[in-house]
């Protein structure tokens, strides 16, 4: 009975990894070109979770938050010391003008919720 309960519990924890911090890798880039891109905040992730970019544009991300989880109420992107408090419902616009090519992730305040900047 033990063994059961050992085996269900790790199976549950790799499940929980896998949705939170894998399964966005397989998901193609949204490129931006000019416009304003809009990120679904809903069910644990943001989709699209990838974004690419040119270093030095302007890039312009529209976050709709449709999931009322106390995790997806703030994205904070790391390393260039940005954050905003994404209401329910309604749409919250970051404007960002990353100067340096590199990989930057973009997370709610738990890091639960998951996403890739690529600047090139």
């Amino acid at each position: 009975m033990s063994l059961l309960i050992n085996v269900t519990g790790l199976a549950l924890m790799a499940l929980i990894v896998w949705w939170f911090w894998l399964s966005s890798k397989g998901r193609p880039a949204k490129r931006a070109s000019g416009g304003a891109i809009d990120i679904v905040v809903e069910d644990g992730v943001y989709e699209p979770s990838v974004i690419e970019a040119d270093a030095g544009e302007t890039l312009t991300l529209r976050f709709d938050r449709r999931d009322p989880s106390p995790c997806a109420e703030q994205v904070v992107f790391h390393k260039l010391d940005v954050s905003r408090t994404l209401p329910v419902g309604e749409k919250t616009t970051v404007t960002l003008t990353p100067k340096t090519p590199g990989t930057y992730r973009f997370t709610c305040q738990m890091q639960m919720y998951q996403g890739t900047l690529i600047v090139h």
